[in-house]
């Protein structure tokens, strides 16, 4: 039985909730990890060692629980949709099982660590059907609908308390996602990346498609998220915005101002300062205190989301 799914407790009032960074540009570069189509899921097939993937997540549930927050589980399932995994080479029975057993592995880290001060929630992730950065095959709604429903479904029948769609980069899809997650009855945050004027990639202002996402599925997402961008990328835009800023609730920032482009073509880590990450997201957090969910994505470890602790946890 899911724990959270009917109240979720992040949206029971301002208790700051952490979670984790970028695991796979952790794994990449801080690790020496191969992830294949930057695919974290290769943790979960049959006979995988879930050991060094368990350390990772350490640190931060620990973060967490020194600093009296509640913390986020995100699972490894962000390229683990049909089509992801079947460039992945897959075979079609390993699908569900592999997505079952990301979630089951969170909740072995909620039943080993959760505590009455440090709620855990599971969120089981859910990744653009095409490239994060670039759009690249672009779906209608209606398309991206059927699409996500193979994991909002599965997501339904196991412990996952939520379902998160990370860096949706054009309207289209995070409808269907979210239409998908309320077909399901499963709890959904929609996450949309920006680029450097703090667009979404396919050009759309973040405020407008927010609104869209809203009005075509009776504002259906829990709630809504930034992530794969460096906090200078949407802090002009966050702070021009009208009243859909208030449905922005997490943040899940690069540690590199860098662009999407120069991300893609970058052989090294760009892990830019954790303390000024910290120190901007304090900012941020004081200018809109429903940002109350703060994590990390591409080049953060557990040194940034620390430093989001010490800086916000107060």
């Amino acid at each position: 039985m899911t724990r959270y799914r009917e109240a979720l407790p992040q949206l029971a009032g301002d208790k700051l909730f952490l979670t984790d960074g970028g695991l796979e540009t952790d794994l990449i570069f801080h690790h020496g990890v191969d992830l294949p189509l930057f695919a974290a899921i290769k943790f979960f097939r049959e006979g995988a060692n879930t050991d060094l993937v368990r350390r990772y997540y350490a640190p931060y549930i620990q973060t967490a629980q020194d600093h009296g927050a509640g913390f986020i589980l995100e699972g490894g399932t962000w390229r683990a949709s049909p089509d992801w995994l079947e460039k992945l080479g897959y075979e079609a029975d390993e699908f569900e099982v592999v997505n079952n057993r990301a979630v089951a592995f969170l909740k072995s880290l909620r039943d080993e660590y959760e505590t009455p001060a440090c709620p855990m929630v599971i969120s089981a992730t859910i990744g653009p059907r095409g490239d994060g950065y670039a759009i690249d095959a672009k779906m209608t709604a209606e398309e991206a609908q059927v699409y996500h429903s193979w994991q909002a479904n599965l997501f339904a029948k196991n412990e996952a308390d939520m379902m998160t769609a990370m860096t949706m980069n054009y309207v289209e899809e995070a409808i269907g996602v979210a239409r998908a997650a309320k077909a399901a009855n499963m709890p959904v945050v929609i996450s949309f990346t920006v680029e450097l004027d703090g667009r979404l990639p396919s050009g759309q202002a973040l405020g407008e498609a927010i609104e869209q996402v809203g009005a075509a599925t009776g504002d259906y997402p829990s709630y809504f998220m930034i992530n794969c961008a460096h906090p200078d990328h949407f802090t002009t835009t966050l702070e021009a915005g009208g009243s859909w800023v208030k449905r922005i609730k997490s943040l899940r920032a690069n540690a590199s101002r860098c662009s999407h482009a120069e991300l893609d073509e970058a052989t090294e880590l760009d892990d830019g300062n954790p303390v000024e990450f910290g120190a901007l997201h304090a900012a941020l957090r004081k200018a809109f205190p429903n940002l109350t969910v703060l994590g990390g994505c591409c080049g953060t470890d557990h040194r940034h989301v620390e430093e989001i602790a010490k800086a916000c946890a107060c």
